[in-house]
Formats: C-alpha cells, sequence, structure tokens
C-alpha cells in the first residue's frame, strides 16, 4: 500500500525535532529572553536589553547610607538568519516521515544545528577567566577542578545549571586519565563503558564538535603597564612590545597583570589569585612599541562593581596566557546564567506553494519551511531557516578550558 504523501507541516516538524537533538552547548544556557521576542514577523536586528542584578557594598554600623541602585545591562540582538536550501520531487514525498527525514531532513537541519552550537561557542572570547596551558590538552581532573574555583570565586551559584562542553579530544584525555576509577558499579560504570565522562565534580558533561580553536596573538617584547590606571578604565595603555605589528594582541586572548588581584564581587574581599583579564578587540603596537588595549572586566578598585584589589602600578609586567601564535582549543565549563540564545518566528510569506512554520514555547526554538514548485522539473525546492542571536550575559560565571 503506497505511502501518504508528506505534507509541508510534518516535515517542518520534523526539522524542529532534528533541530532539537542536534543542539549541545545550546541546550546548556540560558533561554528566558525568546518569549520577548515571540512576536510573528520579527525582523534581523530586534534588540532586548536584558538588565544584569544591581549590586550593594553594604554598610557598618547604625547610620543609614543610602546608595544608588546602579542596573547595568546587555543587549541581545537577533541578528543571524541561517538556512540551507534543498529540493525533492513527488516521488520523495511519497516515503516514510523516518525515511525521508534520514535523506534531506537531518543533514539540512544538521548544519542549522552546527551553525547556531557554533556562534554560540565563539562566545568564549568573551570569557576573561581561564584555566589550563594553551597547546597542552588537560589530562587531569585538577584542570577541571580548577575552572570550579573561577566560578565559585565569582558566585556562581551551585543549583545544578553548571556545564562543561569540551572537545572530543579533551574528553577522550580525561577519561583515560580517570580509568583507575572505573568499577563497574552505578554511573562511573556506564561512563566507563560509553567513554564519556556525563555528570562529575559538579558539571553536566557534553562533548561538542563545535568548540572553537583561538590562536593567540604574535606577542613580541615585554610588555608594562604604561602610567597610571583609572579605575573603571576598560582600556589599558602598555608599553615595552616589539615596534609595529599587526594584531599583536588578538581578540580573546587572556592575560594578568602583576600584583592585581582577583576580588570576590559580593565580599569584595582579594582571592590571593591574579585577575584575568580578556582583550575585546584586535590591537597593534606603533612604531615605539607602544600599544593600547579594550579589555574586559573594568580594572574597579572600589564600589559595588569593584574587580581587583589594586589598581596597576606604572611598569607593572603583563603576562599573556600562551605562548604566541598557539592555538587552543577552548573549552567552557558556565553556569547557566552566563550566556543566552534567543530565536524568534520569521514570517510566513504569501504566494508560494506551501509554506509553514513551527515553533516550540518549552524549548525556544522555531524553524520555517518554505516549499515551491517547479513544473519544468516536478521538483519542490524548499527552504528552512531560523532567526537567532546569542549574548554574553555574565561572563564571570564562565571559564574557559585552555587546551
Amino acid at each position: 500500500m503506497a505511502n501518504t504523501l508528506l505534507t509541508i507541516s510534518m516535515i517542518t516538524r520534523e526539522a524542529l525535532r532534528v533541530l532539537e537533538n542536534n543542539l549541545t552547548f545550546t541546550k546548556t544556557v540560558n533561554r528566558q529572553y525568546d518569549d520577548r521576542f515571540g512576536v510573528e514577523g520579527a525582523k534581523i536586528g530586534t534588540v532586548l536589553n536584558v538588565r544584569k542584578p544591581p549590586r550593594y557594598v553594604g554598610r557598618t554600623g547604625s547610620a543609614i547610607s543610602i546608595e544608588d541602585a546602579t542596573e547595568t545591562q546587555v543587549a541581545v540582538t537577533l541578528d543571524t538568519q541561517f538556512g540551507v536550501d534543498i529540493s525533492f520531487t513527488s516521488e520523495d514525498l511519497a516515503l516514510k516521515i523516518d525515511d525521508f527525514s534520514k535523506r534531506f531532513v537531518s543533514p539540512a537541519v544538521a548544519t542549522i544545528a552546527n551553525k547556531i552550537d557554533n556562534a554560540g561557542l565563539a562566545l568564549y572570547k568573551d570569557i576573561y577567566n581561564s584555566v589550563g596551558t594553551p597547546g597542552t590538552t588537560p589530562n587531569a581532573l585538577l584542570t577541571y577542578l580548577q575552572s570550579g574555583v573561577k566560578l565559585d570565586d565569582n558566585s556562581a551559584p551551585m543549583d545544578g545549571q553548571r556545564s562543561v562542553c569540551i572537545t572530543p579530544l579533551m574528553q577522550a584525555t580525561i577519561v583515560d586519565a580517570l580509568k583507575g576509577l572505573f568499577q563497574q558499579s552505578t554511573a562511573i560504570a556506564s561512563q566507563y563503558r560509553r567513554g564519556v565522562m556525563g555528570t562529575a565534580v559538579g558539571y553536566d558533561w557534553y562533548m561538542d564538535q563545535n568548540v572553537n580553536t583561538h590562536t593567540v596573538g604574535p606577542l613580541g617584547g615585554t610588555p608594562l603597564v604604561n602610567g597610571s590606571t583609572t579605575s573603571g578604565a576598560t582600556t589599558l595603555v602598555t608599553d615595552g612590545w616589539t615596534s609595529s605589528a599587526a594584531a599583536r594582541l588578538k581578540k580573546g586572548d587572556v592575560f594578568t597583570i602583576a600584583g592585581v588581584n582577583h576580588v570576590n564581587p559580593q565580599s569584595r574581599q582579594s582571592t590571593g589569585s591574579a585577575q584575568q583579564f580578556v582583550v575585546t578587540a584586535d590591537v597593534s603596537s606603533d612604531g615605539s612599541g607602544n600599544l593600547t588595549a579594550a579589555i574586559s572586566p573594568a580594572i574597579t578598585s572600589s564600589g559595588a562593581f569593584q574587580t581587583v584589589d589594586a589598581l596597576p602600578a606604572d611598569n607593572a609586567a603583563l603576562t599573556i596566557v600562551g605562548a604566541a601564535s598557539t592555538q587552543s582549543p577552548q573549552g567552557v565549563a558556565h553556569h547557566k546564567d552566563a550566556f543566552t540564545l534567543a530565536m524568534a518566528d520569521l514570517p510566513l510569506p504569501q504566494g508560494t506553494d506551501m509554506a509553514a512554520r513551527v515553533s516550540d514555547d518549552q524549548l525556544g526554538m522555531s524553524i520555517r519551511l518554505i516549499r515551491d514548485y517547479d513544473i519544468t522539473t516536478d521538483k519542490f525546492p524548499c527552504r528552512l531557516d531560523v532567526l537567532f542571536g546569542w549574548a554574553t550575559l555574565r561572563p564571570e560565571l564562565a571559564c574557559r578550558i585552555q587546551a
């Protein structure tokens, strides 16, 4: 008995199901803002400003001391429309949905899912916390435990919503390093049999082939702080670099400054560990070896948003994480609230053979399929589209794992 011809709504629902199953990093981040974009006909460029909670210093003693409630915000922008275009025949539509999905839907949606995941993991360039050594795959659990320390020192909630996303090699290396712990009991046995970490040391572990690789800038010279730095500065004036080199520091490079330590964001007490900073834009040195870098976080030595226990001294030395031009996969350990992904419904056009859109409000996913018909070839050209945008909400709740 011949199969009933597949309808566009059936195909679209299957596409959404495959998309949901293919996302890895995306499943570990904050998705609460999707409904704010949940209007039919959303456009590229739609922006939502997400407020971050204010911080307060507090007072000692009975005298009242009113503090300003300073709210900061992060823009979440729907800036990426991505899709895959395919074509199939009337005969193809007679397939069972499982066969049709295997031949047409799954390959197309896998491309879309990888694009979304890859774009999310590219946010590593916003993260200044870092553990591990660029160019060396971590082979001890201590490295991952140290990433947990970074999150703890930044008051990341310990609420079971921490995840780590690493490369296949990083996963294989750490599983092999811990093989002495494996025994035929409970979850550890499952980790041994499957070759994956599962849940351990406070994280849900995920292997993701879309983990980005960072290349450290060419560096050169002996970089030093040049002059005084004002509290709250988001740029750092330096000298001592090799002169006139393009992209001496690359966006995403991490460094520390001698004598500048991190403070807990709630207690403002020094943790005794050097505060790490990330370069937020490529920058070159001039002919005299001077370089002014845009950085995050701000170098703030007092107040509710204090980040360091002291401002950099003139001629304080900079230490860059990683050797010049080293390539390093960037695993990401993070709390759910470090990042967000927002998706919105794309409009359904008129004048086509068929158009359908399927949304899952619970998972915040939306995918659109538009189908037309070519009478000369008896084919149905189709396009699958999604509209999405990523943002780093709270970079202090994430840590890069250099490999």
